[in-house]
C-alpha cells in the first residue's frame, strides 16, 4: 500500500488542506477508484471506506489483487471544516454556495480538441488514447480556488479508472444507487450485493456530478465518433447512497465494504470466487421517473411511510399539520414505486421537497438531482 498526499490551494494565510489517497495493488491492470464523503456531512461512506481499506490491505498481503484500487476516505476536507452553531454543514462550499458534487471538469470538452486524429480501428487502442488525452488535458488545468483544486485533485486520481464508486448517503433513505443506463448490466451485480432498494438510471442529470463526468464522456465520444471508430465504454461509474446520514455503524460498514469486495471479485480485480448473487430488490428505473413529494404548505411533517417501502400510486406519504389552524394536509404518491429517500426535518416550509418515489416511467426533464 502506498499513501499519497495532494495539497489544495490554501484559501487564506495560515491555512492548508490536502486530499489523501491510499493505493493498493499495482498499476497496470484494472484500476478501481473509491471515494467517500464528497458531501462532507455524509459520513457512512467514510466509515465504509475505512472498513474497505482493512479488507484491501489483507487481500494485498495475500497477493490477491490483480490491479490497483485507490481509496480516498475523506474526499472533502474543505467541507469538514464548515460547522455552523454545532452542526456540520458540508454539502455546499461556504464562500460560493457551490454544491461540492457539481461542476467537475467536463472531460468531453477537454478531450475533443485533441482526440480525433488519435483514433483508429482498434477499440483498446482508442480507449488508451482517450485516457491519455484526458490526463494531458487535466494536467494543463490551473485552478484558482481551493474548491477548484479539490475537484482537479479528485479527477486526476480517477479519470483513468475502470470502476469509479462515489460513496454518499441521503438525509433519510434506503440503500440506492445512481448510474448511466448504458452501464446497468455491469452495475447490476453491485446493486444486488449492496441490496439496493432503488437503482436510478440517467445519462446526464445536468450539473456535472462526480460519477457522471466519468461515464458521460465515453457516451458522448461514442455518439460523436462511434460510426467511424470503435469506442468502448471504459468507466463504470456509480454513486452509492449508503442509506441515511445517521446510519453509521460497524455492521453497515462491514456489509457495504464486503459488497464492494464481492463486486470487485466478480469483476476480476480481486482473485477468487465471488459470493452468489443475491436477488435484486426491485428493477432499475429512470431517474426522470422519480417523483418529488412537495409540501404545499408549512407545518409539522408526520410521515406515514418508511424509506424502502413500496408505495402504490394514491397512497398517503405524509401529513402536514398546521397547529395554528387545525389544518391537516395529506400528501399522496402520484406514481407507484419505492420511496427511497425522505427529508430528515420534521418541519416543512411551503414548497419543500419531503420525499422521493422511484417511478418506472419518465415524468421529468432538465435538472434531475436535488440541490
Amino acid at each position: 500500500m502506498q499513501t499519497h498526499h495532494h495539497p489544495l490551494i490554501a484559501p487564506a494565510l495560515g491555512t492548508a488542506r490536502q486530499v489523501t489517497s491510499f493505493h493498493y495493488g499495482q498499476p497496470g491492470g484494472k484500476k478501481v477508484y473509491v471515494q467517500a464523503s464528497l458531501h462532507a456531512d455524509e459520513l457512512p461512506g467514510m466509515l465504509t471506506a475505512w472498513a474497505l481499506r482493512r479488507k484491501l490491505a489483507a487481500l494485498e498481503a495475500a497477493g490477491k489483487l490483480r490491479g490497483e484500487v485507490v481509496v480516498v476516505p475523506v474526499a472533502n476536507p474543505i467541507g469538514l471544516n464548515q460547522r455552523w452553531l454545532g452542526h456540520l454543514i458540508g454539502r455546499f462550499e461556504s464562500n460560493t454556495a457551490q454544491n461540492f458534487n457539481r461542476n467537475f471538469y467536463d472531460l468531453t470538452a477537454l478531450v475533443l480538441p485533441r482526440i480525433e486524429s488519435r483514433l483508429g480501428p482498434d477499440a483498446d487502442a482508442n480507449r488508451d488514447a482517450i485516457r491519455t488525452a484526458m490526463g494531458e488535458a487535466l494536467a494543463t488545468q490551473t485552478p484558482k480556488t481551493e474548491i477548484e483544486s479539490q475537484r482537479l485533485a479528485l479527477q486526476r486520481l480517477s479519470y483513468d479508472a475502470d470502476i469509479v464508486l462515489d460513496l454518499h448517503c441521503d438525509w433519510e433513505a434506503a440503500m440506492h444507487i445512481y448510474t448511466n443506463p448504458e452501464l446497468w448490466p455491469e452495475v447490476e451485480p453491485l446493486a444486488r450485493y449492496l441490496d439496493a432498494k432503488a437503482s436510478l438510471l440517467a445519462l446526464d442529470s445536468v450539473g456535472n456530478p462526480f460519477d457522471e463526468i466519468h461515464s458521460f464522456c465515453w457516451s458522448e465520444l461514442r455518439e460523436r465518433f462511434g460510426q467511424r471508430f470503435p469506442i468502448p465504454h471504459s468507466s463504470i461509474s456509480v454513486t452509492v447512497e449508503l442509506r441515511s446520514q445517521r446510519d453509521v455503524s460497524h455492521e453497515f460498514a462491514e456489509h457495504d465494504a464486503q459488497a464492494i469486495v464481492e463486486y470487485l471479485t466478480g469483476y476480476g480485480v480481486i482473485d477468487g470466487a465471488a459470493a452468489p448473487l443475491p436477488p435484486l430488490a426491485h428493477p432499475a428505473t429512470p431517474l426522470a421517473g422519480t417523483e418529488p413529494i412537495v409540501a404545499p404548505a408549512s407545518g409539522v411533517i408526520v410521515f406515514r411511510a418508511e424509506c424502502g417501502a413500496w408505495i402504490e400510486a394514491g397512497a398517503p406519504i405524509a401529513d402536514i399539520v398546521d397547529p395554528l389552524t387545525d389544518t391537516l394536509t395529506t400528501l399522496h404518491a402520484g406514481v407507484s414505486g419505492v420511496m427511497y429517500a425522505r427529508h430528515s426535518a420534521r418541519f416543512a416550509t411551503a414548497g419543500m421537497e419531503v420525499a422521493r418515489i422511484a417511478g418506472d416511467k419518465p415524468i421529468r426533464t432538465g435538472s434531475l438531482l436535488s440541490l
